[in-house]
C-alpha cells in the first residue's frame, strides 16, 4: 500500500508540472457511478505486468468500474482484436499498454472513432501518427529515456575499473520502454570513453530468453564486465547465465536494471546487482483518479509522468517488503 500512495502523490506532482492539453476534439466522458472500462493486457508472463493486471482489478470496485480485462500473450494482432471485442461490448473507457509503438495504432484509431476515450498506460504508440490530446487522452507513465540515462549515470559513477565492456539486453522490439531506454543509456554512456558497448539484443523482456541471450553474448564476448538489462526479468537471465559460466555478478561483472522488482531488490542485497531504476506497474489507482479528471472536464496532460526511485545498495532492504 505503501507504494501505490507513493506512486499517485509523485505522479499528480508530475502532472501539475506538465504541459496540459485541452480535448478539443477528443471523446467525453459522462460522469455517473459506475463504467464499463476496458483493459487490453499485452501479456502476462512477467512479475511485472501481472501486479500491473491485479492493480487493475484491485481498483476496480473502489472506482467503481466493471472492468473487462484481456491478455494478448505477447500477440500485438491479438491485443488490437482484444480492443475490437471491447468496442463491440460497449466499454466507456479503454486502458492499453501498447506492445509496441506501431502495431496498436489501429487499436488506438478504433477506439477513438467509436467515440471511447483512450488513455496508454505504461507505453505508448509512434507519436508521429497517433498524439496524446488527439488520437487519445493521454500517456500515463514513466520518462523511459531518463530511467536509461539514470542507469547510465549509476554506472559511470559507480564503475571501478579501467575499462567497461558492455554487453546491452533490449526489451520488446518496436516497443517505446525499449526504444527510450536504449536512447538514454546509449547517449549517456557515449560521453565516457571508459565504456563501449560491444553487444545489444532483445531478450523481449524476459528472463528466460535473457539468460539464453547472455549465455549466447558471452560466448562471443567473454571479456564482457558490464550487463545493462533493460529490465529486471533479463538481468535476472543475465545473472543466471553469468554464473552458469563461472563469473561473479557483482564483482567481476556490475548489473544495471530498470523495474524495482523483488528480485532485483534481493539480487542488490546479495550483492549481485548494482542499481535497478523503479518503473512502478501500480497504475490501477492512478487511472482512476485520472479517469474521474477527465469525466468531471478537467484538462488532462497529454503525459501524466511518473516519477521514479532508483534502488542500490544502500536503500534495497528498505524497500524490498513493498516490491512485486
Amino acid at each position: 500500500m505503501k507504494r501505490r500512495t507513493l506512486l499517485i502523490s509523485t505522479v499528480v506532482a508530475g502532472a501539475l508540472l506538465g504541459t496540459t492539453a485541452i480535448a478539443q476534439d477528443l471523446p467525453q466522458l459522462e460522469q455517473k457511478e459506475r463504467y464499463k472500462v476496458g483493459f487490453a493486457q499485452m501479456e502476462s508472463n512477467n512479475p511485472w505486468r501481472i501486479a500491473e493486471t491485479k492493480s487493475f482489478h484491485d481498483t476496480a470496485e473502489a472506482c467503481g468500474w466493471d472492468l473487462i480485462a484481456t491478455d494478448a500473450a505477447g500477440s500485438a494482432a491479438k491485443q488490437v482484436a482484444d480492443v475490437d471485442s471491447m468496442i463491440a461490448q460497449g466499454i466507456d473507457v479503454l486502458f492499453l499498454p501498447p506492445r509496441e509503438e506501431k502495431p496498436l495504432i489501429p487499436a488506438v484509431m478504433k477506439a477513438r472513432a467509436a467515440g471511447i476515450p483512450t488513455f496508454l498506460v505504461d507505453r505508448s504508440v509512434d507519436p508521429a501518427v497517433a498524439k496524446p490530446g488527439e488520437h487519445f487522452v493521454a500517456f500515463l507513465g514513466s520518462d523511459f529515456i531518463d530511467q536509461g540515462n539514470r542507469a547510465a549515470q549509476w554506472l559511470m559513477e559507480n564503475f571501478d575499473g579501467d575499462k567497461g565492456v558492455i554487453v546491452q539486453l533490449e526489451g520488446t522490439t518496436g516497443s517505446s520502454p525499449a526504444n527510450d531506454r536504449k536512447k538514454g543509456f546509449d547517449d549517456a554512456i557515449a560521453a565516457d570513453d571508459r565504456f563501449e558497448i560491444v553487444a545489444s539484443q532483445t531478450g523481449d523482456f524476459a528472463r528466460d530468453l535473457g539468460r539464453q541471450v547472455m549465455e549466447t553474448l558471452l560466448q562471443a564476448h567473454p571479456n564482457v564486465n558490464v550487463v545493462y538489462a533493460h529490465n529486471d526479468e533479463m538481468a535476472i537471465g543475465a545473472i543466471q547465465a553469468l554464473e552458469l559460466a563461472g563469473r561473479k555478478p557483482g564483482e567481476d561483472v556490475t548489473i544495471v536494471s530498470i523495474d524495482g522488482t523483488r528480485d532485483a531488490l534481493q539480487a542488490i542485497i546479495d550483492g549481485k546487482m548494482g542499481v535497478t531504476v523503479e518503473s512502478s506497474p501500480f497504475f490501477g489507482p492512478l487511472a482512476c483518479e485520472i479517469m474521474k479528471k477527465y469525466a468531471a472536464g478537467e484538462t488532462i496532460p497529454e503525459w501524466v509522468k511518473v516519477e521514479d526511485r532508483i534502488f542500490t545498495k544502500d536503500n534495497a532492504a528498505d524497500h524490498i517488503d513493498e516490491a512485486y
